[in-house]
């Protein structure tokens, strides 16, 4: 998601270990015991963070100019492609042609076709096959210049929209758009699971690309998290892959008010489904080029920006493909299971001209998960193109890959270092720099970890290896 406009012991440290494992499942399980009531505000929130300066720029901003300017760096489209490795797959012919990638945002972007346009016209990116706009639950309300939340979901469609094309411009992108963020019960879920189920069911698209979520811990019981998987078993049967970025309050969730966040580990669903990839978020650090000037780490950019999503869900058990990681996830589904660009210190150059008070017409920049998952949509496409077909649930490939890895190409990267720790104000806090818990996660490390997953990739060898590794199923 992304930020827009989160050996031996003694016997007495034996006790206090027991103590802290049962305290911290009886915070784990406070939160469902809640009352049904309170469940009125749950509803997906976008993963994206738009750069603290919130300024529009009249021309798109180099690396360069970001960092002497905002004292972070800055990427565009160019330098995405170049980092992935994608100019030998465009050179093959293999650029997402003849495959529609889905991308699914509450109310959309009143502006989405001009912006496309302007973006594609800006960075030299061919204009897609097409942009075709659906409302399968309903038409969203007119566009509010002064609705914050509205303003978010057309940043964040802007993200999505723009990135997955930047990664697969031959395919098509379908956005569908749904008319609400909240309803009564759980809010916003419903109208996107419906709207996925239709895509689905009526052969729109290949890959589902998901940039929201919700903490498990906020809905009201486990049931009503359950009951809203339809579209994503109807996408396993037809063989379309579903993704979700994995969240950008590293080990911590947001709560039920969407304030920041439980005093324990969490996680997210979408991204906690074994029906779904779960994509993480790293750190690249790159020239003006986009050449890898170091290895890519974990996402985590403290207080002022996001931090990888990952953690062990409190719904789902170990699927079956996490078997070969149980010394991780031990009998959990674990998240994330792959990553992709989200820091804060790595914002994507995107355009956008909706009215919205505050801020205006040109080129911003915005950072978060939500950016890793169109991403790697986008890479799906072209692995779908690859194969001839829909590859669709990717992750008994993903880590097939994993364990194959070092003894053949697979393009999977793998990324050592970093952690997502996420530090907070839960209290009243004296200055908006103060900060008085800290949520400790996970260390990223060799193989799989829950703060990168199986690691980045190289989008050339990462690409046919998936598409050969489909060959065989």
């Amino acid at each position: 998601m992304d930020a827009t406009l989160g050996g031996r012991v003694s016997s007495r440290a034996l006790f206090v270990l027991l103590l802290g494992a049962v305290m911290a499942a009886v915070l784990a399980l406070a939160p469902w015991l809640q009352p049904a009531s309170e469940a009125s505000t749950v509803r997906p929130l976008p993963f994206s963070t738009e750069h603290l300066t919130k300024q529009a720029l009249k021309t798109p901003p180099t690396t360069a100019f970001c960092v002497a300017n905002f004292g972070v760096k800055c990427y565009q489209p160019a330098q995405f492609q170049k980092a992935y490795n994608l100019a030998p797959l465009y050179r093959d012919g293999f650029d997402g042609s003849g495959r529609t990638i889905v991308i699914v945002d509450s109310f959309g972007s009143p502006t989405i076709q001009n912006d496309l346009k302007v973006f594609d016209q800006t960075f030299g990116v061919p204009d897609p096959p097409s942009l075709t706009i659906i409302t399968p639950a309903g038409a969203p309300p007119a566009f509010d210049p002064n609705n914050g939340d509205m303003a978010n979901w057309a940043a964040e469609t802007t993200l999505d929209v723009e990135y997955a094309h930047t990664m697969a411009p031959g395919a098509r992108i379908l956005l569908v758009e749904t008319p609400v963020s909240e309803t009564e019960g759980v809010q916003g879920f419903p109208e996107m699971m419906r709207s996925e189920d239709f895509v689905v069911e009526h052969e729109l698209g290949d890959v589902i690309s998901q940039s929201f979520g919700a903490t498990e811990q906020t809905f009201p019981n486990q049931d009503a998290l359950r009951d809203l998987r339809f579209a994503f078993e109807n996408a396993k049967r037809h063989d379309v892959t579903v993704v979700a970025s994995s969240g950008d309050q590293g080990a911590a969730g947001l709560k039920l008010d969407t304030s920041c966040c439980f005093p324990f580990r969490a996680v997210i669903w979408p991204a906690a489904d074994p029906l779904v990839s779960a994509i993480g978020g790293t750190l690249m650090n790159l020239d003006d080029s986009g050449n890898h000037l170091s290895p890519d780490v974990t996402a985590n950019d403290g207080p002022s920006g996001i931090a990888s999503g990952g953690g062990l869900s409190t719904v789902f058990d170990r699927p079956d493909f996490q078997d070969r990681v149980r010394n991780v996830v031990d009998d959990h589904r674990g998240i994330p299971d792959i990553s992709m660009s989200g820091s804060c210190d790595g914002l994507a150059v995107v355009y956008w001209s909706f009215p919205f008070v505050g801020t205006s017409t040109g080129y911003h920049l915005i950072c978060g998960t939500s950016e890793s998952a169109p991403l790697f949509a986008g890479v799906v496409a072209i692995a779908d193109q690859v194969a001839h077909r829909r590859l669709g649930l990717l992750n008994d490939r993903l880590y097939s890959l994993a364990a194959s890895h070092g003894h053949r190409a697979t393009g999977l990267v793998d990324v050592t270092q970093g952690n997502n720790n996420w530090t907070f104000c839960a209290s009243a806090c004296g200055t908006a720099s103060e900060v008085d818990t800290t949520v400790v996660g996970f260390k990223a490390g060799p193989g799989y970890d829950l703060t990168t997953g199986v690691g980045t990739i190289d989008a050339n060898a990462f690409v046919r290896a998936l598409a050969a590794r489909g060959e065989d199923d």
